[in-house]
């Protein structure tokens, strides 16, 4: 079984001056998820080479057992830092795709015509997509294959209004990924704020904030496995 992991290359929030760029729990979580599931397991992003970390996310107060674990894994660093380009990548190749969060995708990802290529493709394949807190904001502007927005009529989830409030970022971010679904006709859920919370519509899977991220990545694994 492989997965495809989609990390943003933008590493600016607004014009703020601030760095911004993946979410490393978001990331390293599902990472091992997927690893000591037995999965096979390629990064990529749209620059290719090594995403951005946001700085915030590699504070010693943001770390967890998973992001201990990847700095002490040589291998691991070694693939991050040598992501593939994305428009190297087909969907048809992987069982499932799965985009971690970060503010850092709502710039790039959201709006790259590769990564909506991307996901329309393995959504005509029914190829498992999952994405977790910020990540969600990539459907943005896909498709599914009836030609609505990929989310419509879909129960989803994704980083909350009052998520966005607490990290006083709701006027920096470009939209609020809790807005974006319910305009684009996703059956919005959500938990409180910062706890876990997953919601499975077939083969899309969401996660609210980064405590889901672990819960969403085994949702994946538990869809792939059947």
């Amino acid at each position: 079984m492989k997965v495809l992991m989609v990390l943003t290359s933008h590493d600016q929030m607004g014009d703020t001056g601030h760095k911004t760029g993946f979410w490393l729990e978001e990331f390293a979580s599902p990472y091992y998820a997927f690893v000591d599931a037995g999965i096979d397991v390629t990064l990529a992003s749209p620059a290719g080479g090594q995403p951005p970390v946001d700085p915030n996310s590699d504070a010693e107060d943001a770390q967890t057992d998973a992001t201990r674990r990847f700095k002490q894994d040589t291998e691991a660093r070694k693939a991050l830092a040598n992501t593939l380009k994305l428009d190297s990548v087909s969907s048809s190749d992987y069982d499932a795709i799965f985009y971690p969060g970060g503010h850092g995708p709502l710039w790039d990802l959201a709006e790259d015509p590769t990564s909506i290529t991307l996901l329309e493709a393995a959504a005509g394949n029914s190829t498992v997509i999952g994405a977790v807190c910020h990540a969600p904001g990539v459907f943005r502007h896909v498709k599914g294959p009836n030609g609505d927005a990929l989310v419509k009529g879909r129960k989803v989830t994704g980083f909350t209004n009052s998520e966005e409030a607490a990290v006083q970022l709701t006027d920096v971010v470009p939209f609020l990924v809790e807005d974006m679904l319910k305009e684009s006709g996703g059956e919005y859920s959500r938990t409180d704020d910062w706890g876990s919370h997953v919601v499975v519509d077939d083969n899309l899977i969401t996660g609210q904030n980064p405590a889901s991220s672990e819960d969403a990545a085994k949702a994946v694994i538990k869809a792939i496995k059947g």
